[in-house]
């Protein structure tokens, strides 16, 4: 597993991953990208939403 700073998480694959409801998805995929800023419209797997945030000026 691996923690990008201000990104996803990254999770060697495949996973099950147990959903807050109790409800499970899997990916079969070699490497999969989990949502950590609950932006993603697919969560729990990130969709780069996390790229078109915009900071404010100081």
């Amino acid at each position: 597993m691996t923690i990008v700073p201000g990104g996803p998480v990254l999770v060697d694959g495949p996973v099950e991953i147990e959903l807050p409801d109790g409800g499970t998805v899997t990916s079969d995929r070699f490497r999969v990208a989990l949502c950590a800023c609950r932006r993603s419209r697919t969560y729990p797997f990130c969709d780069t939403s996390h790229r078109r945030r915009t900071r404010r000026p100081q």
